[in-house]
């Protein structure tokens, strides 16, 4: 056979639409009625600040954006978060929450923290280890996250 038969092969690539369909997706703000900011940190930390991570030889800004790349494939438009600060200085850092449907303030703190404590926690803590990250209170209480919210309007 040729060795230049398949030379243009990529004209015949045809991208199965799950794949397309998630990867073209962007995110617009304008699709969602709720927004949060909400500042995270770690529950009972064994860190100062989030350079330490290295020494249990996690990179926290990756492990971030995987789980954030995850969360955002799996709520398929119904919820959105989105990095907003991450300083390696710092011992936090700031999320956005966009969510399609208006939360009422009343419901709000428990919907929210349904989403940190069990739609969130989980993937840091045993995905990407960062039960590593907190002392012994926290894994007994198998609780990885502090975190505070404030309703973000324009």
């Amino acid at each position: 056979m040729n060795e230049n038969f398949f030379a243009n092969y990529k004209n015949f690539v045809v991208i199965p639409m799950e794949i397309q369909k998630v990867g073209n997706e962007s995110f617009d703000p304008k699709d969602y009625s709720s927004y949060y900011i909400l500042t995270v940190s770690l529950y009972d930390s064994l860190l100062s600040n989030w350079k330490d991570a290295n020494k249990y030889e996690i990179d926290v800004k990756k492990s971030i954006d995987k789980v954030l790349d995850e969360f955002n494939k799996k709520q398929k438009g119904t919820n959105h978060l989105q990095l907003l600060e991450f300083e390696n200085d710092k011992s936090y850092f700031v999320m956005a929450l966009s969510c399609k449907n208006k939360i009422e303030n009343p419901e709000a703190n428990g919907r929210i923290s349904n989403y940190i404590e069990k739609l969130i926690s989980n993937p840091f803590y045993i995905g990407q280890s960062w039960y590593k990250l907190i002392g012994h209170k926290g894994r007994i209480e198998r609780k990885l996250f502090c975190f505070s919210f404030k309703e973000y309007t324009i």
